[in-house]
């Protein structure tokens, strides 16, 4: 694969080689000889029609203290100078993470752009999946208390959420008794003019929190985020265990509900979150999970993703 890959990511220096996903697709990509660029979406510019970036010539290794090794930046024109950009920086998902995706969408047509930036910015990660109401728990978004209070009168044990937060970050599990929640949407609504996220409770999210990949629509694996005795986050980032999965059949309908719509949006990579056989979010942004699926079942999401880019590069 004689690739030159544009990275548009967080800085390599800081990644967790054991479990970082960008970090595995870069690997992938070396090893089958592509050349790597690592840049941010603050070192990009656009001018007089041009989409350029000063990114750094990388090689990344498995060393813990030092994952990536890095040539001196050059200005590469994003249209000419790179076969494939990935757009793997982390949210939060801003307006400077929104400007980014209309960056490169100019150049959409020139350069293959993964995920392709129309279909993220158009498909938020709490959003997406109201597409298909029939397949989530009973949800409502909102700013209006009145409607809050209602929900929370019909289903008792609610969880609220920032609708574009990430990470587990800002989400709370607020039981029937629970006085906190004026309280606590009056912080939401005082630093965010955005809705909340209220969705009943799942209580099979104390048997884990499901993260299933899909490559252009199709699942590939999948692992079991179970949460710290407790606590209703099962992020790994906040302490979730990673086990084993299998998909099992309402799994396998979600990713059918939904697999055909991310491949039509161009969102080749993705991640989405399922409790109790119902789907909570659809990670479109730098979906995590492909080192610890690997680890756990043998599947390399990595090598299956690149055989898909190369593919399409060679339908394009």
């Amino acid at each position: 694969m004689a690739l030159r890959v544009g990275i548009q990511m967080d800085p390599l220096e800081n990644v967790k080689i054991d479990g970082d996903t960008t970090f595995a697709l870069a690997e992938v990509a070396q090893a089958r000889g592509a050349e790597l660029f690592v840049y941010g979406p603050d070192q990009m510019s656009y001018e007089q029609g041009r989409v350029t970036a000063w990114a750094r010539p990388a090689k990344v290794q498995r060393v813990r203290e030092t994952p990536g090794v890095f040539g001196e930046a050059v200005k590469l024109d994003l249209a000419k100078d790179v076969d494939v950009i990935l757009m793997r920086q982390d949210p939060p998902f801003d307006l400077n993470y929104i400007t980014a995706c209309h960056l490169l969408e100019l150049i959409s047509g020139e350069t293959l752009v993964v995920n392709d930036p129309e279909g993220v910015r158009s498909s938020p990660e709490k959003i997406f999946p109201l597409l298909h109401p029939e397949i989530m728990p009973p949800t409502l978004v909102t700013r209006e208390m009145r409607d809050i209070l209602a929900f929370r009168d019909k289903h008792k044990d609610i969880i609220v959420k920032p609708i574009y937060g990430h990470g587990g970050a800002g989400v709370f599990r607020l039981k029937p008794d629970d006085s906190n929640l004026d309280s606590l949407l009056e912080v939401f609504f005082t630093r965010s003019r955005e809705p909340v996220m209220v969705q009943a409770f799942l209580p099979a999210v104390s048997e884990g929190d499901k993260r299933i990949i899909l490559i252009d629509g199709e699942p590939v694996g999948a692992i079991n985020r179970r949460p710290q005795s407790g606590q209703v986050r099962s992020n790994l980032v906040v302490g979730g265990t990673a086990e084993k999965s299998e998909l099992s059949d309402a799994d396998m309908r979600i990713c059918e509900t939904i697999g055909p719509e991310l491949k039509r949006r161009g969102l080749i990579l993705t991640g989405i979150d399922v409790i109790g056989g119902r789907l909570t979010e659809v990670n479109v942004t730098s979906p995590t999970g492909v080192q610890a699926i690997k680890a756990l079942s043998g599947i390399d999401s990595a090598a299956i993703f690149w055989d898909v880019v190369q593919q399409k590069l060679a339908d394009r």
